[in-house]
């Protein structure tokens, strides 16, 4: 940031904590920061834990963010604040967004909820603020990087249109154990929702919804082979920007080499219920251990004919691993998701933008050579 801001943070998890952390430590003026959560205590333990690793001057200010309804502490802060950086789950999304509406207040969220964006869209389609959707790893990072290939295959080869759109991401551990194959590096609830929900993908260069875990298969990236499959929320709105120019666009999770066979076996043993995410994340956490210690690979590829009708192919990979910002070590899975966020807050806050802005509509080059983004994933 290159002026003081007043941000207000909503939630205070890991990716809460390493957004409040990297706007201390990265931004050329250090702003305000406001953090509120559901349950006070755990929003002072975030405050404090942000104040005792950043080695800038600070002023941060914890507060009760209930779960229903406007205490006149939450009112008198969001009269304050410039920005809601929202760090909740994407059931309270809409919510969190109606606040800034109302609050005047430019928005930004992480959510691949594809019901609640839809339904933050239609509420901040006349905003005067600006409102961007969907930033993070993915969706976020990962659809620009996409995007800014595929804007660039056209470019190099002189042609309008692509066969292939690959998006891919995997926050995976180190190390893997029969007989899950898995480690949780966030949060469970997330991972048992992006397995169930349908996906939005294009086919024959037309949207259409596949189930999430239909279409697994093996891809070698650097030399290890790992597991994809079908999973929600992660394409963002690029099904609807690239339709009828891309014959097969999708998102799709990577996994280590046995975890998709042992998920499927939990969820035959499950049986078609109303609660089978709730099922599926209970039987994930009886026996899948939380691991700090994290990577995170991005794949993303497009192929096509050239304007002389030779078949070609362009791919980017990525490993990003723990790092050490201002006094703490945050791990991969926090600084990829919540640097896409914070540079999105910077896109708001230093430029007049209004509405609902997607990821589609972000111009991928500048966004992903930003001041903050590419200090974690590298420049492109």
């Amino acid at each position: 940031m290159k002026k003081h801001h007043n941000i207000i943070i909503a939630g205070a998890g890991g990716i809460a904590e390493a957004v409040g952390l990297l706007l201390m430590e990265w931004s050329e003026v250090a702003p305000t920061l406001f953090i509120g959560d559901k349950t006070h205590s755990k929003a002072k333990k975030v405050a404090n834990w942000i104040q005792e690793g950043t080695t800038k001057p600070s002023f941060i200010k914890d507060f009760h963010l209930v779960e229903n309804g406007l205490t006149d502490q939450m009112k008198i802060i969001l009269r304050q604040g410039d920005i809601i950086l929202d760090c909740l789950p994407g059931s309270q999304a809409p919510r969190i967004a109606k606040f800034a509406k109302d609050f005047n207040l430019h928005y930004a969220n992480l959510t691949e909820y594809v019901s609640e964006t839809e339904e933050i869209m239609v509420l901040a389609k006349d905003a005067k603020t600006g409102f961007i959707l969907q930033t993070g790893l993915a969706p976020g990072y990962i659809n620009l990087l996409a995007n800014g290939l595929f804007q660039q295959f056209c470019i190099d080869f002189e042609i309008d249109k692509a066969d292939k759109l690959e998006m891919k991401v995997g926050a995976l551990t180190n190390h893997a154990v029969a007989p899950h194959y898995y480690g949780f590096t966030w949060s469970p609830v997330g991972v048992a929702t992006e397995y169930l929900k349908e996906t939005i993908v294009l086919r024959d260069f037309k949207k259409t919804t596949l189930p999430s875990l239909s279409q697994r298969a093996t891809i070698i990236i650097d030399g290890i082979a790992y597991e994809e499959d079908l999973t929600s929320g992660g394409a963002a709105d690029l099904p609807n920007a690239l339709l009828g120019k891309v014959c097969a666009l999708d998102y799709k999770t990577l996994r280590h080499p046995g975890h998709y066979a042992w998920v499927q076996e939990q969820l035959t043993n499950l049986g078609n219920t109303p609660e089978a995410i709730k099922s599926l994340q209970e039987k994930m956490e009886a026996i899948i251990p939380h691991i700090e210690d994290d990577k995170i690979i991005l794949y993303a590829a497009v192929e096509g004919k050239d304007a002389t009708g030779i078949l070609r192919r362009k791919e980017i990979a990525k490993c990003i691993r723990p790092q050490i910002v201002g006094k703490h070590q945050l791990r991969a899975i926090q600084t990829t998701t919540a640097v896409a966020l914070v540079q999105a807050a910077q896109l708001l806050l230093e430029n007049s933008l209004s509405g609902v802005v997607l990821q589609s509509q972000i111009n991928p080059k500048q966004f992903l050579n930003g001041n903050y983004i590419a200090r974690v994933y590298g420049k492109v």
